[in-house]
């Protein structure tokens, strides 16, 4: 089933998308990522245009705000929206 299809990773720079991102790669499985600076996923239209015209089979979720220890302590909401 993988093997035949293109998966498409979002925040596959993150702590998760990387590590999906690797296993993925590793058993040979084709697959497309974009940065934050190459795509902005809160821009649908973008979204939808880059979706469309790479036409992954398979999208796996990762992409996430994140901040660190003293970012969440300082704005926890900020991370929840």
């Amino acid at each position: 089933m993988l093997s035949d299809s293109l998966v498409y990773v979002a925040g596959h720079r993150g702590l998760v998308g990387s590590a999906v991102w690797g296993a993925l790669q590793a058993r040979g499985v084709d697959t497309v990522g974009w940065s934050s600076a190459e795509l902005d996923l809160r821009d649908r239209d973008a979204t939808f245009d880059a979706l469309a015209s790479a036409r992954p089979q398979i999208m796996v979720m990762a992409a996430a705000l994140v901040g660190g220890i003293m970012a969440n302590a300082t704005h926890p909401v900020d991370f929840l929206n």
